[in-house]
């Protein structure tokens, strides 16, 4: 299967949280980050979801924040630090990928006011930040 989502980012389970109708799930990433999707529980079953299992994070660009500085409070439950590797200015939008270590990268879509306002440019450090319930899951068929 191909997505048009930017962000596939391979981890393995390391919680299920399960509810009533929702569940959280927690993947480590290949550069030991965490993070954590709200899926339904229907989707858990559906898809298999054991500790320990390879999953994929499946996030669209344009849900991708971006934030710069170290005192961040935010709702936001997944936070992920890294270094800007690349900005591509588009009239409205920049794209802005987001080196998080190991390999493992996010691309943002956010709009060209914000990439000159926050000053991102290559080796800037910068954080992703991505509502856990803006995230999908996906396995291995």
């Amino acid at each position: 299967m191909k997505l048009s989502a930017r962000n596939q980012l391979k981890g393995t389970i390391t919680v299920i949280t399960a509810g009533a109708v929702n569940s959280e799930v927690t993947l480590q990433l290949e550069n030991q980050q965490l993070v954590t999707a709200i899926i339904t529980a229907a989707s858990v079953n559906n898809l298999d979801l054991k500790v320990g299992k390879t999953a994929y994070a499946v996030i669209k660009a344009s849900s991708v924040m971006l934030v710069t500085g170290d005192a961040i409070k935010t709702s936001a439950r997944n936070q992920l630090a890294g270094v800007i590797s690349g900005v591509t200015a588009g009239a409205v939008n920049s794209e802005v990928s987001l080196d998080l270590g190991q390999g493992v990268t996010v691309a943002a879509i956010i709009t060209k006011d914000s990439t000159e306002r926050l000053a991102l440019a290559e080796g800037v450090k910068a954080q992703a930040l991505v509502k856990a319930s803006s995230i999908m899951l996906a396995v291995d068929a």
